[in-house]
């Protein structure tokens, strides 16, 4: 994380002299990193193990778990209380990511600037090492939230965890995404279907989870749900305009991939500027969600401004 990005600047100072994003980001970073870190030992049989921390703790912005920790922030909550399901909602996110470099998905050589998991255990470890991930999360919210938290709080963050996931979520998304691939005809609709399931579905769960296990109210978990559905589209659109802009140093894995599989993407559809104006739009519309917060909120608004000024 480069602190010195203009980009990283708060977007609104006026708001709050005192709040600086880039260090924001660095301080969760590093919480993030230290409790993913002590999340899995390495014991017999050590190759799953091995492969389940070289993807957990290959980098990466932590921008899901960051979500999470800030959303249980606003609403008043701790970071120890919310720390497992943040580390939970990267093991997920973790997961996503090995299985979909599969020769079967998307077939990547690399990820986050590394080989990715399968290219350095095999496709079979890799597999597992993604089963792995995906098991644990859900033991890592059950055993790991503090005593102190209400256990219908936990049940509602592993039941929205388990929604976002499957089928109804990042599972459905990405069958019709691989559906698609090659079709020249995929509606906006169909578009968008793929992308609120296969990258929005988890980023709502990052930020209402966070909420929930804080206490959230149903009137929070309702502008929750919108404020993440509005970035995780967001976040879409802007990692399709940086897999034609970005060079592979940039994104950490191979550039133009949307191209080559043929895939509709937003600026297929809009155009490059167009892309970036829709984008710029949902988060304005995800940052006046939160306005009723006040200045709890800015971390929050601050993130989403920077998923759609990012270049990498």
């Amino acid at each position: 994380m480069v602190a010195t990005d203009k980009r990283l600047e708060t977007p609104k100072k006026s708001e709050s002299a005192s709040f600086n994003l880039a260090t924001y980001l660095k301080e969760r970073q590093q919480l993030c990193e230290q409790a993913l870190d002590n999340s899995i030992t390495v014991v017999y049989p050590e190759k799953i193990y091995e492969a389940m921390r070289y993807s957990l703790l290959a980098g990466g912005k932590r921008v899901r778990p960051i979500l999470c920790l800030a959303t249980a922030d606003m609403i008043g909550g701790t970071i120890e209380m919310a720390m497992p399901t943040a580390c939970a909602v990267e093991m997920i996110h973790t997961m996503s990511l090995i299985h979909d470099d599969l020769p079967a998905m998307d077939n990547d050589d690399y990820r986050r600037g590394k080989l990715t998991n399968h290219k350095v255990y095999g496709e079979d470890v890799a597999i597992l090492a993604g089963d792995g991930l995906l098991a644990l999360a859900f033991e890592h919210v059950a055993t790991q939230t503090p005593a102190n938290v209400p256990r219908d709080r936990v049940l509602q963050v592993i039941i929205r965890l388990g929604k976002a996931l499957g089928a109804a979520g990042l599972v459905g998304g990405q069958v019709v995404d691989l559906e698609s691939e090659g079709k020249s005809d995929i509606s906006l609709e169909t578009l968008n279907f793929i992308h609120n399931h296969k990258t929005a579905a988890l980023l709502e769960a990052c930020v209402v989870c966070g909420g929930i296990i804080a206490g959230a109210s149903a009137e929070d978990v309702q502008k929750l749900t919108r404020y993440s559905q509005n970035i995780g589209l967001a976040f879409q659109i802007i990692d399709d305009i940086l897999d034609i802009t970005a060079t592979q140093e940039q994104l950490g894995k191979t550039a133009g991939k949307d191209l080559t599989a043929q895939k509709v993407t937003y600026p297929s559809l809009w155009g490059i500027e167009e892309s970036r104006a829709k984008a710029q739009q949902l988060v304005a519309e995800a940052c006046a969600e939160l306005e009723s917060y006040g200045e709890k909120a800015i971390p929050l608004q601050a993130l989403a401004h920077f998923i759609t000024s990012r270049n990498h």
